[in-house]
């Protein structure tokens, strides 16, 4: 027998189950194991470190979802995949959930599991960035551990990072602009994600220190490096921003300071956060538009009164949650949403943005559709400001879609 590609960690509570997925996993010329109980699961999961996890989602002591909230606590790296005899939705929405955990998910393998769907799940390429995913910035109990010490410390000694992902015209394939992400590379806690720091930052009044460094950095890469010059740049801002009555003037003095056009800078803001003091996002995006800027409304249609926000806020681009594309393709109820948010979109004079494109599938239906720009892994994974070079020139002159 060739030497094993790995080892298989499976939870699922029917033991005659876990034993057949350890048979075929042992065919395939990995390891595997299969435990009925969380506790046993955990245990493995730290003496055995495998590579590939198959969790059940219904069990008697500990569900899938609390299982796979204790995985991301953990800074789990192992590949996962969902199985269950639940419907399509319900597996879709727990992936969907593993992956805002931080999770590398690779997808989902319905009951019963076929030899194809399991070797495709093992076969398939990791995560080439385990270290992006947050490092433990909780303790076991899951209770932070982040301090106001911290992150005042991380201000000073400049531990916040930038990454950049690559948005594409979905018509083209052509790069369009890169989202500038801020990760919190910590000392002793490693990389951690911003949904760890970010409110905890804006509760502590911090968070406007955060956006100084974020937005100086970005600038700082856009014109150290040639290769993305005419590209725009998304860079996120908090809600706590708009309360900022000199930020529009900050920005527009560092933008002329760095010789940046103010037309490729592109500020987002989460449909929620806008929700909160319409008044406050009408006066600060008003500002930003009329000194040139482009402000994104972000995580479209996860809140309440998207179409009230459309009317009233002055947006040039739309963001559409991932969570929509990451159900595209088995989900009649999202195709329908993004093409209605397309069609809405251009009617109001406003460009679309997909995110979460994981799939060559995902990419042709949004060309289909008339969608501007996509966002996602099967574009490419956010990287660093020195990559960016070299996966541009790499790339050039195709497009996206004459790639594997």
């Amino acid at each position: 027998m060739n030497q094993s590609r790995g080892r298989v960690l499976i939870l699922d509570d029917e033991p005659s189950i876990g034993r057949m997925i350890s048979l075929m996993a042992q065919e395939l010329q990995l390891e595997a194991m299969s435990v009925t109980n969380p506790g046993m699961f955990f245990t493995a999961l730290t003496a055995w470190v495998p590579t590939h996890v198959i969790l059940d989602l219904i069990m008697p002591e500990m569900d899938g979802v609390e299982v796979l909230q204790q995985l991301g606590y953990k800074g789990c790296t192992a590949r996962i995949a969902i199985s269950s005899g639940v419907g399509n939705r319900v597996l879709g929405a727990a992936q969907l959930s593993a992956a805002e955990h931080g999770l590398d998910v690779a997808g989902l393998l319905p009951k019963p599991i076929k030899m194809r769907e399991l070797q495709e799940f093992l076969y398939s390429s990791p995560d080439p960035n385990p270290a992006e995913r947050h490092k433990k910035p909780f303790n076991e109990q899951g209770e932070m551990t982040i301090t106001r010490a911290d992150i005042q410390g991380a201000i000073r000694e400049k531990q916040f990072r930038l990454i950049y992902q690559p948005k594409i015209n979905c018509a083209s394939g052509r790069i369009t602009g890169f989202e500038a992400l801020v990760r919190w590379d910590h000392p002793t806690k490693g990389l951690i994600m911003p949904d760890r720091f970010i409110a905890l930052s804006e509760r502590l009044g911090l968070i406007g220190l955060i956006t100084d460094q974020v937005v100086d950095q970005a600038l700082n890469w856009y014109i150290s490096t040639p290769e993305v010059e005419g590209q725009s740049i998304s860079i996120n801002i908090s809600a706590k921003t708009l309360e900022d009555q000199d930020f529009s003037y900050w920005l527009d003095v560092m933008c002329n300071r760095a010789a940046v056009p103010k037309e490729l800078i592109i500020l987002e803001i989460t449909e929620t956060a806008a929700l909160d003091d319409q008044l406050l996002a009408l006066d600060m995006f008003t500002r930003l538009r009329m000194k040139g800027f482009h402000v994104s409304i972000d995580d479209f249609g996860i809140g309440t009164s998207s179409l009230r926000l459309l009317a009233r806020l002055p947006f040039s681009e739309i963001k559409v949650d991932k969570s929509f594309a990451m159900t595209v393709v088995k989900s009649s109820e999202s195709k329908i949403i993004l093409q209605s948010t397309v069609d809405l979109s251009h009617h109001l004079g406003l460009s679309v943005v997909v995110e979460g494109v994981e799939d060559r599938e995902t990419l042709d239906f949004l060309q289909e559709i008339g969608c501007d720009m996509a966002q996602g892994y099967h574009i490419a994974r956010p990287m660093s400001g020195e990559s960016i070079a070299n996966w541009i020139l790499e790339r050039q002159p195709r497009a996206i879609f004459n790639l594997s």
